[in-house]
């Protein structure tokens, strides 16, 4: 009995698309665990992705289309998420633990990169993931800011490691934890290089799923470093539609796929302006240019965010838009935007690979 379900799993599973990827639950290996006994088929699922809106439509697709099997009477389906695991060298105890690094860079200064790391931050610890947050903009750092914590050094534990500060559930380090905010950081590239692994690899992170890492500006020695020394599981450019920025984004996706770092997406921020007193739009950066960026580069556009005061008024304040206003749309389009990289990282690992269905009787 068991041989005729076997025989029909394979091709039920892979007719059952996960929504967000777009893919089958056969493709993504999303399922495991399986058992059948007495007509009851019970299994296990586990996308690899924060997927809590996901959950009761999948489930319910399952349970109708495997009772499909005349031997099925029953189907019980646990589901869950964890991310896929792209771990550090255990040479390296403080980030042991740390599931995937995710870059988020952009190849020019001033388009928002350090808001929308933070915001980003955030809405993949709203979803449900363990999250935190590394300022390697050693030179001009934001975070300490963004995050409402400021200038306040960090708990040393067995004078050999430091713990991470905590903010709005997400762990965080930042040079600007450890000098005044007035003190200019006047290092050649070696010693902004050795700051950057001292901030990495000398803090305590624990269990995280994703260390999203804020980068300066630039194609330089910081980018080089972290390539070297960590496998980065993905990287999330950041842009503004004008053609001057577009240009440095194209050279920070270069310089990735240069270092076998996958581009998860492209964020358009400060895409459009809504006039608060009429209500008109006007694209003051230009249109559309994060799509293009994407499109040239076989990428995906995660999402464009608008050019709003809140924006920056929330994060200047040390409460992002994420935690001020979790209900605004603008939230939402971080949390979506989130999502989708997550999603991509996942599709990334799996996409190849089609496992074999095993099922066995209790």
């Amino acid at each position: 009995m068991s041989d005729f379900i076997q025989q029909q799993l394979p091709a039920l599973l892979d007719s059952i698309i996960e929504p967000h990827s777009g893919q089958s639950l056969l493709a993504l290996e999303s399922v495991s665990d399986i058992q059948y006994a007495e007509g009851q088929l019970t299994l296990s699922v586990t996308l690899g992705y924060p997927c809590k809106e996901v959950e009761q439509e999948l489930v319910e697709t399952l349970q109708n289309r495997l009772q499909e099997i005349v031997e099925v009477t029953a189907v019980d389906v646990q589901f869950g998420w964890q991310a896929p695991s792209n771990l550090i060298s255990k040479d390296q105890p403080a980030t042991s633990r740390i599931r995937n690094i995710i870059a988020v860079a952009s190849g020019k200064g001033g388009v928002g990169k350090s808001t929308t790391t933070a915001n980003l931050a955030l809405a993949l610890a709203q979803l449900g993931a363990k999250v935190g947050v590394l300022d390697a903009d050693i030179y001009g750092p934001s975070q300490a800011t963004m995050l409402g914590i400021g200038v306040r050094q960090p708990e040393v534990r067995d004078q050999m490691t430091m713990l991470p500060h905590q903010s709005y559930g997400v762990s965080s380090m930042s040079m600007g934890y450890l000098v005044n905010e007035k003190t200019p950081m006047v290092w050649r590239g070696p010693m902004a290089t050795g700051a950057l692994k001292q901030l990495l690899f000398k803090t305590e992170w624990g269990q995280l799923d994703y260390l999203l890492i804020d980068m300066p500006p630039g194609t330089g020695d910081i980018q080089l470093t972290l390539s070297q020394s960590v496998p980065v599981s993905g990287a999330i450019v950041v842009t503004t539609p004008q053609d001057i920025a577009l240009l440095d984004a194209g050279k920070a996706v270069e310089m990735f796929t240069k270092v076998n770092v996958p581009i998860l997406g492209v964020v358009e921020n400060m895409a459009v302006y809504q006039c608060s007193e009429c209500g008109h739009k006007e694209h003051i950066f230009g249109a559309a240019g994060g799509g293009r960026i994407a499109n040239h580069y076989q990428s995906t556009l995660l999402g464009a965010l608008p050019l709003a005061r809140s924006i920056r008024e929330y994060a200047d304040n040390g409460k992002p838009t994420v935690v001020a206003e979790p209900d605004s749309e603008i939230a939402k389009q971080y949390r979506d935007i989130a999502q989708k990289a997550a999603v991509e990282l996942w599709v990334q690992f799996y996409q190849n690979t089609v496992p074999d269905i095993m099922v066995s009787d209790d």
